[in-house]
């Protein structure tokens, strides 16, 4: 398609045109109007001047009889510019006037009439015309008085021609205007055409123009960039998640063969057997719950969890997570406790409670105190080795777990709250590295964050949720989300 055929094309070039047309049509109807009163008041004006002076005649041929008539229309019919006049005897025949011949039949009926007529005095054989009435006297004279309209035809040939110009100027410079539009309009949106082409073709950072005028274009351009940080953000958390997969279930897929190969070859009765099957059990619902995890986390991030939010109680939810992990706490040693304020939150009961429970099982497998707190010498109120809080906080709820243990060095915050890690001290103990993944994911998912920061001694791992949820929550992946919302120590 050639420049020309894609510009007139284009919905900018079409509504220039349709605007441009209504508003030629608007023009001419508004110069015909002109046009039309201003002929309305000349004739008016022509009217008015003829009955006067029909009325003054009249009293004239009263008062002078025929004479005093045929002196009265000589005297006029000699001034410059002089109107029409002319006297007719019963039979026809003219007796006084200025007009040399007219139409048949003009002076045979009374009343308004417009007439071609030649005066007395011209030498050409040219005709004129004229606004003229006819008035019948008494003793069957007739007279007749009447102007020329040649001043009506040339000032509404003036008019005409005016509105000519007006809409031949009006066409011109619609025209122009909307050929300077439409090429403004296509040309932002053949940048825009040309980055999605980059885009589709594996390039994931481009991003649209945008300019500095604010209108329609640089919002829609805003909002696409918007979209296309978001999808890159998605398809990074995607490679990631891949790669991982990849290199993180090898090793436990791979152990899950070899222990399989090992009870074929090796056992030789029933129990060494079961022994065998025990183990692969043991490996294959580790696997599962890795699975379960990305799966929890994916439908967080997707928003597919937004259908089950509900209005429930926070200090609930961080009552039924004490009951159920004190248990696996006392058997480690532990102390585990529960401060928390009656207060109503809106967001999905389950995937709240199991990203509050991630942060309780990680504070039990790595919260173990390294030294006696301070708290706990004599006289004073002994300090709970895990502390669960959930509080008001501003516009929102804040679940806290507060352990006492090594907690994370600040440089590995925001790697622990990815996918698959496991910091060093970590590897000894069982765990897939998706814990704070998920609960950072929950957090995101409902509008609010996932932040790690020093208790002194120890790790507070805090999530705070808004009580209404953002129209627009930014669902990109966790890695992302963790980078822009870890804060430093509380």
């Amino acid at each position: 398609m050639t420049a020309f055929g894609k510009l007139i094309r284009t919905t900018a070039f079409r509504l220039t045109l349709v605007y441009l047309l209504l508003f030629a049509l608007f023009a001419a109807s508004l110069l015909g109007y002109f046009a039309w009163n201003t002929r309305r008041m000349i004739t008016d004006q022509i009217s008015e001047t003829v009955d006067g002076e029909l009325v003054e005649l009249s009293d004239q041929f009263k008062s002078g009889g025929i004479r005093g008539l045929v002196f009265a229309i000589e005297n006029r019919a000699l001034r410059p510019g002089a109107n029409l006049y002319l006297v007719t005897t019963p039979q026809g025949q003219a007796v006084a006037g200025n007009v040399g011949s007219l139409q048949p039949g003009v002076m045979d009926k009374p009343g308004w009439v417009d007439t071609y007529y030649r005066r007395l005095d011209e030498t050409d054989t040219r005709s004129h015309f004229a606004l003229a009435r006819v008035a019948e006297l008494p003793g069957g004279f007739r007279l007749l008085i009447g102007r020329d309209l040649e001043e009506r035809r040339r000032l509404f040939g003036i008019v005409a021609k005016a509105a000519q110009w007006s809409v031949i100027i009006v066409l011109l410079l619609g025209l122009g205007g909307g050929v300077f539009v439409a090429r403004r309009v296509l040309y932002r949106i053949d940048a825009m055409t040309g980055t999605t082409q980059r885009i589709m073709a594996g390039d994931l950072s481009e991003r649209v123009p945008v300019g500095r005028s604010g209108d329609e274009l640089d919002r829609l351009a805003e909002n696409l960039n918007a979209m296309l940080e978001r999808i890159e953000a998605l398809m990074a958390g995607l490679k990631e998640v891949s790669d991982n997969i990849a290199h993180d279930l090898k090793t436990p897929l791979t152990r899950l063969r070899n222990r399989a190969e090992d009870a074929l070859a090796k056992s030789s009765n029933e129990g060494e057997y079961r022994a065998a099957l025990e183990r692969t059990i043991e490996e294959s619902d580790g696997l599962i719950r890795t699975f379960n995890a990305l799966l929890m986390i994916a439908r967080a991030e997707s928003g597919q969890a937004r259908d089950n939010m509900v209005d429930f109680d926070a200090a609930e939810i961080a009552h039924g997570i004490q009951e159920l992990y004190e248990p696996l706490a006392e058997d480690k040693g532990l102390t585990l406790s529960v401060e928390a304020q009656p207060v109503t939150i809106h967001g999905n009961r389950e995937l709240i409670s199991q990203a509050l429970a991630n942060l309780v099982e990680n504070a039990i497998k790595y919260g173990k105190p390294v030294a006696a707190p301070a708290g706990n010498s004599a006289g004073e109120t002994e300090r709970p080795d895990i502390l669960i809080e959930a509080r008001p906080d501003g516009a929102g709820v804040r679940f806290s777990v507060i352990d006492h243990g090594p907690g994370i060095p600040a440089a590995d915050r925001a790697r622990a709250m990815e996918r698959f890690v496991r910091l060093e001290a970590s590897r000894t103990q069982p765990g897939s590295g998706l814990g704070l993944s998920l609960a950072a994911a929950v957090a995101t998912l409902h509008g609010g964050e996932l932040r790690l920061s020093d208790a002194e001694p120890g790790l507070r791992a805090a999530i705070t949720i808004p009580h209404a949820l953002p129209l627009a929550v930014p669902l990109a992946s966790t890695r992302r989300a963790v980078e822009q919302t870890l804060a430093p120590p509380i």
